[in-house]
């Protein structure tokens, strides 16, 4: 009998979207974890009524989020931390873009069930285990190795 193999998280949530005039609106979204990609944790907001009409994705690191959950972190693109919000504990998730900048608040519930079905997917410290890195370097040298001289 082999050991199993991780399998992707993804857990349906409904955010917040922090508006300038302090309340919020309801925007849905998709956390996804992939042990192909051990290393990030993956946001999805489904902006359409449909699935395939529009969905956009951010994509960072799975440690970022786990930290933010306690203390504030993230410079740059990405910044993360905990945050009290008007229906409860949440976290703030603010993502920042040459287009713009939008703050989400995150139930802290729903994040630190998400977080915990992808540290037993793939414990902290054994992210690099389930790496390809050969598939990759095979990938880009294949690539490169099929051009016309």
């Amino acid at each position: 009998m082999g050991i199993a193999q991780p399998t992707r998280v993804q857990v349906d949530v409904s955010l917040r979207l922090v508006v300038p005039e302090g309340s919020s609106l309801p925007v849905k979204a998709s956390l996804r974890y992939e042990p192909e990609d051990p290393y990030a944790v993956h946001v999805i907001f489904h902006a359409g009524s449909t699935e395939a009409s529009g969905e956009v994705s951010w994509s960072f690191a799975r440690q970022l989020l786990a930290d933010g959950m306690s203390e504030p972190t993230g410079i740059g693109d990405v910044r993360v931390w905990p945050w009290q919000a008007a229906n409860g504990p949440s976290v703030a998730l603010a993502l920042s873009s040459p287009d713009g900048h939008a703050l989400f608040e995150v139930p802290r519930l729903a994040l630190g069930d998400f977080l915990g079905r992808t540290y037993r997917q793939v414990p902290e410290g054994a992210e690099s285990v389930h790496l390809d890195i050969d598939g990759a370097l095979a990938a880009l040298l294949g690539s490169y190795g099929s051009e016309p001289r």
